[in-house]
């Protein structure tokens, strides 16, 4: 590996499970210095793939890189999984001096860093306290510095939000950046897409086990729906002019095959979400929509993650697209 190439490599892992092919043929790279993001709905194969990473399970086939070689060196990765697998009777400091020896440590070098770590975030008192009288959202912090305690060179982060209140997912926000900072890598899979996108430099969003998406976050907005990078929201009024009621048909007359969706129609008022290429002129559009309807509101924003998302799901698979997703924003569930 020259010293400009990825840190990690996966080239066309495959996993299958009995006749369900879980992952289908999945390829990217995760560089030194950035957070990459890995995303994708309930059952898509996310977990599955950061198992065969980390050498858990075997892919079928398809090959993973790491720092140019074949195994994954534990003193230089950290993994957070997505199930918490901590010993609940057992202390704080004693867990993170447990966790920093399997990954190469002293214990006297594991308890320093432990105790400073601790410390930063507000554990001065509770060195040792038990697991088992913290809260979710505390325990999960504690599992986020067992895997990086060792400064990994790459950190695989499954879900590290989950039971986290706003102010904690910022504090973690904090805490991958400064990973980053310090040039690790950081392959992070989360459902906080709000939170992803202010994050990621990189981005792969997967569905079924396969490839929909890649690149920064401005190249996806390019590619998702039919390049597409700007929404349009539009607050309309039915004014007193002729034309169609149907503003949706409007949009489609003055341009045809761009995605637009109307609510339901309130006492007169309506609201109108149309996604166009950046830079658009909307002239032709609004002159469209004022033969019947009273323009009260424009605004214009570039894609969320979000919203790219919901489509490029929607558009592989519908039945995956209706599972739940975290509120921009909002935590999967509010611990202390």
């Amino acid at each position: 590996m020259t010293e400009a190439g990825p840190l990690l490599a996966v080239q066309g892992i495959r996993k299958r499970f009995g006749d369900f092919e879980a992952v289908r043929g999945l390829s990217f790279e995760v560089r030194a210095g950035e957070v990459f993001g890995f995303l994708g709905p309930n059952g898509a194969g996310k977990t599955t793939s950061l198992r065969m990473l980390m050498n858990i399970t075997r892919p079928d086939a398809g090959s993973v890189t790491f720092m140019g070689g074949p195994v994954m060196d534990r003193r230089l990765v950290g993994y957070l999984p997505e199930e918490r697998g901590l010993f609940e009777d057992a202390t704080l400091i004693d867990t993170l001096v447990y966790l920093g020896t399997l990954r190469g440590m002293s214990r006297a070098d594991a308890r320093a860093e432990g105790k400073r770590w601790l410390e930063r975030l507000g554990f001065t008192e509770r060195l040792t306290a038990r697991l088992n009288t913290l809260s979710k959202g505390n325990q999960q912090k504690v599992q986020f510095l067992g895997a990086v305690i060792h400064r990994p060179a790459l950190a695989v982060l499954d879900e590290p939000f989950s039971g986290l209140d706003p102010l904690n997912q910022e504090l973690f926000l904090d805490l991958i950046g400064e990973l980053r900072a310090r040039g690790a890598a950081v392959l992070l899979s989360a459902h906080q897409l709000t939170l992803a996108e202010r994050l990621c430099d990189r981005l792969l969003l997967i569905a079924n086990g396969a490839e929909l998406l890649s690149g920064t976050l401005d190249e996806i907005r390019l590619r998702a729906a039919g390049g597409a990078s700007e929404e349009v929201k539009l607050e309309l009024r039915r004014g007193a002019g002729g034309g169609s009621g149907d503003p949706v048909a409007a949009v489609a007359r003055v341009a045809p095959g761009v995605e637009c969706r109307a609510g339901e129609e309130r006492e007169g008022l309506v609201t109108l979400d149309v996604a166009l290429p950046a830079g658009s002129d909307l002239g032709p559009l609004l002159a469209e929509l004022a033969r019947a309807w009273r323009i009260e509101r424009i605004s214009t924003s570039a894609l969320s993650l979000h919203e790219i998302y919901v489509r490029a799901v929607r558009g592989a698979d519908p039945a995956a697209a209706a599972a739940p997703l975290a509120p921009a924003g909002e935590p999967e569930a509010h611990h202390a």
